[in-house]
């Protein structure tokens, strides 16, 4: 990210024998932060838009190397499953192997048109909560970036859909359909292009939504952080958002025949 021009904490010194980094230091200005503080949201979320459209106008070669391991059907099948492996336990769900082999299925055939679109570094937990704003840089560069060790070659609109869609706090849709023109519009993805991104998009969001429920409820069961069981209401919100859209048809009536509406909430 460095070598790209992309402000990625420095390393200064490393012990890896012991586990130790001397990492530059950011301050406190995160994103979050800056909004709880009462900053404006629209020039935030542009300039992380802004990365996202430099990283992305990259070429594949530069930003996702073949040493960079694949969002695969296994990572993305998995992630999702902690749905089935935590959430619907919580609740008193029953998750036959009928259903769970429906569900895995589902998803393959979904990932499929994911896997047809462009690749990227995808770095994967990008939000408010892991981006900072760095005094006295300019343009991208006044973005810090963090929380990008379990980076993998992707899809662009995982990282989009991160950032607009976020499980621990409400976007309105105006801002996230300004950001997403803004996004479009410089990358020149117009027509059958967008439509086939937005299918990505709603897929990706699908998956997410399903393994932030998944894990916020672990967190809780698991390691007793009680406090993330308060995102699940709007995570369940968004993603019945993106089972709305046609291409995840099946999946909404999977979800519509194994979790009543009910229990979509924390347990």
């Amino acid at each position: 990210l460095r070598l790209l021009d992309f402000s990625a904490p420095e390393i200064i010194a490393e012990d890896l024998v012991n586990g130790f980094l001397l990492l530059e230091d950011f301050g406190d200005a995160t994103f979050t932060n800056l909004l709880k503080d009462g900053a404006d949201e629209e020039p935030l979320y542009a300039l992380a838009i802004d990365v996202l459209i430099a990283l992305h106008a990259l070429k594949a070669s530069t930003v996702a190397p073949d040493w960079l391991p694949p969002y695969d059907d296994e990572r993305l099948r998995s992630e999702a499953a902690l749905l089935l492996d935590w959430f619907m336990p919580a609740h008193g769900l029953e998750v036959t192997p009928k259903a769970r082999s429906a569900f895995e299925r589902i998803w393959l055939d979904l990932f499929a048109h994911v896997h047809q679109g462009p690749r990227t570094l995808v770095l994967r937990d990008y939000h408010v909560d892991n981006l900072m704003h760095l005094a006295g840089r300019l343009g991208i560069e006044a973005c810090g970036l963090l929380d990008f060790q379990d980076a993998l070659a992707g899809h662009p609109a995982y990282d989009l859909m991160s950032l607009l869609q976020d499980a621990r706090r409400d976007i309105a849709p105006s801002l996230q359909a300004r950001m997403l023109d803004r996004y479009f519009y410089a990358l020149n993805i117009h027509g059958p292009a967008r439509t086939e991104y937005e299918r990505a998009y709603a897929i990706l969001a699908a998956q997410r939504h399903a393994k932030v429920i998944g894990i916020f409820t672990r967190l809780d069961r698991r390691d007793g952080k009680r406090v993330y069981l308060k995102h699940i209401g709007r995570v369940w919100r968004l993603l019945e958002q993106a089972l709305t859209h046609p291409a995840l048809s099946d999946m909404a009536a999977w979800t519509n025949t194994h979790i009543p509406a009910a229990k979509r909430q924390a347990p």
